[in-house]
């Protein structure tokens, strides 16, 4: 498929190894340029481009960007054909994002992404943390596969976006409409918990939405003490047994 990717960070460089690895035509972009992509992630075949190309001529952007610069990238969304697939990786974090105060009113925080841009999004890759996404990846069938939850309005980029999911080395599950994708959001027991695909309807089941922003802040606390500012202190399971801890 012809891929664009907006966003350089842990989870948008793993997609964009991924895809180019798998044959996809990926291309991707930052907001500092394509000079300041490193060649390491274009090794295989992915392109640096800037904003305006990533987004030109391709079936499927991924929004791999921090929450509160959803906005800024709305003139960009309103050139996109209406059946193009977005989809957003995103996750709402206050100490990160500023409060936003919808979603601390309790709007979902993709429906919420929709309003900024204008277009209709999928949820995917929120739920898994960037060291689960970079090193436990396997094959379609492998024992111990990773599987994260998936949420949609249109049934065709639910179809495309669970398909892709497969591609990057996870298991997908339907998780539903995006009026229920809060049931992935941060503090959710299915949320960073690397679980298996029989285990996530379940995780999803299990949320409980007024409970999400505390377990949300009590996670980052914990984290913040144990790391300080730099999260590639923490161990690869670390994130996982936390979430675990707390959330399940």
């Amino acid at each position: 498929m012809r891929i664009g990717i907006l966003g350089t960070g842990h989870i948008g460089a793993t997609l964009v190894k991924r895809f180019s690895a798998g044959g996809h035509d990926v291309k991707v972009a930052n907001s500092r340029g394509p000079h300041t992509i490193e060649a390491g992630l274009l090794a295989s075949g992915a392109r640096a481009v800037t904003k305006e190309e990533a987004v030109r001529d391709v079936e499927v952007i991924i929004l791999s960007i921090p929450l509160n610069r959803i906005p800024d990238i709305a003139p960009l969304i309103a050139t996109v054909p209406q059946d193009t697939v977005i989809i957003d990786t995103s996750n709402y974090y206050p100490a990160r994002d500023g409060k936003i105060e919808p979603i601390e009113a309790g709007q979902v925080e993709s429906l919420w992404v929709v309003d900024q841009i204008g277009h209709p999004v999928v949820k995917a890759w929120n739920a898994i943390g960037a060291a689960s996404f970079a090193n436990k990846a396997k094959p379609a069938g492998a024992p111990g596969r990773i599987a994260i939850p998936v949420a949609a309005d249109r049934d065709g980029d639910r179809r495309v976006a669970m398909s892709l999911v497969e591609d990057s080395g996870l298991d997908a599950v339907d998780a539903g409409s995006l009026a229920e994708s809060w049931r992935q959001q941060p503090g959710s027991p299915v949320y960073c918990t690397d679980l298996s695909r029989d285990e996530v309807p379940p995780a999803l089941a299990a949320a409980e939405k007024a409970r999400l922003p505390a377990r949300r802040d009590l996670v980052l606390a914990v984290v913040m003490e144990r790391a300080g500012d730099d999260m590639t202190n923490l161990e690869p399971e670390f994130l996982p047994r936390l979430n675990r801890a707390i959330f399940q």
